[in-house]
């Protein structure tokens, strides 16, 4: 967690040359790339920085940035019937399941791939380090991850992506 977060803060440093993990590139376009990597730094770090002591939801709203909570969508009500929902979600192929994890996504659903506890996925939220991020052309920008192989689980990433600004997201090696 900390080398993360000092590459959160700082891109990778001398030390982490040594480390030979996989990296997989997002590349994106938006007006302003430079302005989107530093927004999902900023929320990156904050949750990054809260791994060791998991805050409950509503805490959340008040450690992330507004503008990043207001992107994302509208909590379900207490009548969701998450059974349910869970079994639609089985029974979907993976480009139903694909689309169906497009555009916003909810908070409590963003954080439950960072969540440590027992009731969330940070243990296994398939990239495990933001490694590195730049612009390369007028528009265009690119996230570096750290993860076990390709494919991988790359919907919080993605999310956080767009979230910030990011748009026309492109995975490769």
């Amino acid at each position: 967690m900390e080398s993360e977060l000092r590459r959160l803060r700082s891109g990778p440093g001398a030390e982490d040359g040594r480390q030979r993990p996989f990296l997989v590139r997002v590349r994106f376009s938006a007006g302003d790339p430079a302005q989107v990597i530093a927004h999902a730094r900023t929320v990156l770090t904050r949750v990054v920085e809260q791994t060791d002591d998991w805050p409950p939801y509503e805490r959340w709203l008040q450690l992330l940035p507004a503008w990043f909570i207001q992107r994302c969508a509208p909590e379900p009500d207490e009548s969701f019937d998450v059974e349910a929902w869970q079994r639609e979600w089985a029974a979907m192929t993976p480009q139903q399941q694909a689309a169906a994890g497009a555009g916003p996504w909810t908070l409590s659903d963003w954080l439950h791939w960072f969540d440590p506890t027992g009731e969330g996925a940070g243990d296994d939220r398939s990239w495990w380090w933001w490694w590195d991020a730049g612009t390369e052309e007028s528009g265009s920008g690119w996230v570096q991850v750290a993860t076990d192989g390709w494919p991988f689980g790359s919907g919080s990433l993605s999310w956080l992506i767009e979230a910030c600004g990011g748009a026309d997201l492109a995975y490769g090696l």
